[in-house]
């Protein structure tokens, strides 16, 4: 077994694990003194599931290359345009009314509803189909009625998007 390279960071955890990053890096995640060879006997037992991995970050960064400066200014104004008519739209429809509203640079979650009822969306969610946006925009303005992922808070969504299911796939991969 070889041991691919790797960064470890060792803290106040109990297990080792593995993470690849977004440019398809190897981190290592280590409690603060397990011992070097267990960390690289370890590591090189999921040299498979690394190379693997790392080859998903590789082709996806190929398909979805970063974003350039401009390109995210663009998404945002975009954003900025957009998405509050389609708020508004849909808040209506849903008979429910945010109290505030954001554009953010997140890059895990395309949309997020406080417990005060303040939307958050991604300027990335602008690169996503309008039925797919659009299914963001429900998500969350449902969660001003349920404020968990019960099956009532996916019936309310269905509700008003029964193809929702099929909307949200789009925003996978």
């Amino acid at each position: 077994m070889s041991t691919p390279a790797y960064t470890l960071v060792r803290s106040d955890r109990r297990t080792l694990a593995i993470q690849i990053t977004k440019d398809a890096q190897v981190v290592v995640r280590a409690p603060r003194y397990t011992p070097q060879s267990t960390i690289d006997h370890f590591v090189a037992s999921q040299e498979n599931w690394i190379r693997q991995h790392q080859q998903r970050q590789v082709e996806r960064l190929a398909t979805h290359p970063p974003h350039t400066d401009a390109e995210i200014a663009a998404l945002r104004q975009r954003a900025k345009k957009e998405l509050p008519p389609l708020v508004a739209y849909w808040a209506d429809r849903m008979g429910v009314r945010p109290t505030g509203f954001h554009i953010t640079a997140a890059r895990t979650r395309f949309g997020s509803c406080s417990g005060k009822n303040s939307l958050s969306f991604s300027l990335y969610l602008m690169d996503y189909p309008q039925e797919a946006i659009e299914a963001v925009v429900v998500h969350e303005l449902a969660h001003i009625r349920h404020k968990n992922h019960s099956p009532a808070f996916y019936a309310e969504v269905e509700r008003y998007l029964p193809d929702y299911r099929r909307r949200a796939k789009l925003l996978k991969g």
